[in-house]
């Protein structure tokens, strides 16, 4: 059994993963996983050894990921000189691949749905409000006001109604994005399709789908490892169908750390 960076064994779980790197898949999320959450969004960013991590892993593996509901932009302003590294944002419904930006066009309809909702929510929130523009989905952040999440709760459960969007739940957080599209799942699967084994690392209700990408591919033969990235905040969904559970971004970095060694 190898060894993590700090001394702890690597899970068994992943030791497919490292005994054969040409064809397995390393995929993560970002915020809470390779970022600490913090209370503006905005100002996220990924622990200081995230990127060499991230390069020393697309080395050595045939595919590695970041897959966020952050707009692709916003990755590649933080993780964009990582070579080798795909960023799919929004979900999946955007990505940035061998430095070709991509999108899936089915979102584009959406884009004036989630526009009014936006504006909605900029003349109506309440001070302390976060208001995040996703560009396909609109964010409302209550961490730093607690006391404005039953308005947000309120305001996207009827923007939902009156547009088809969807809720996306998520800590101190809930989103309105396009319903039927990409999303972490539909990454994974087709990121991971080809290989023999894959995981995923994340922290939230959003990487559920991932998870159940997972088991999908597992069906057909593929090593599949969940790992959830554990907090205070964690939903007991995603604890409860993990593999591996480390807490926290400094452990799931060190936990990448060792997967990228040569071990």
């Amino acid at each position: 059994m190898g060894l993590s960076a700090g001394g702890r064994p690597l899970p068994a779980a992943l030791e497919p993963l490292r005994a054969d790197p040409s064809r397995s898949a390393v995929l993560c999320d970002f915020d809470g996983t390779l970022a600490p959450i913090v209370p503006d969004p905005e100002t996220a960013a990924p622990l200081a050894g995230a990127p060499v991590v991230l390069g020393a892993l697309c080395r050595r593996f045939a595919v590695v990921a970041v897959v966020s509901g952050r707009p692709a932009s916003f990755l590649a302003r933080h993780l964009g000189d990582v070579d080798g590294l795909r960023l799919y944002g929004g979900y999946g419904a955007e990505w940035i691949c061998g430095g070709e930006f991509g999108h899936a066009p089915e979102m584009e309809r959406w884009t004036a749905k989630v526009a009014g909702a936006l504006a909605a929510a900029q003349a109506q929130a309440p001070p302390g409000l976060g208001i995040e523009d996703k560009g396909y989905a609109l964010a409302l952040h209550w961490r730093r006001a607690p006391e404005t999440g039953p308005w947000a709760t309120r305001f996207a459960e009827d923007w939902a109604g009156r547009t088809g969007l969807v809720l996306q739940p998520g800590r101190r957080v809930v989103e309105l994005r396009p319903p039927g599209g990409p999303d972490k799942g539909t990454v994974v699967e087709q990121s991971a399709g080809g290989c023999r084994a894959a995981c995923f690392a994340g922290d939230d209700a959003g990487d559920l789908a991932a998870f159940d990408a997972l088991d999908r591919l597992s069906g057909r033969g593929v090593t599949a490892v969940r790992v959830a990235v554990s907090d205070e905040e964690s939903p007991s969904q995603l604890l409860a169908r993990a593999d591996v559970v480390v807490r926290g971004p400094a452990e799931a970095l060190e936990l990448l750390g060792a997967l990228a060694g040569a071990g």
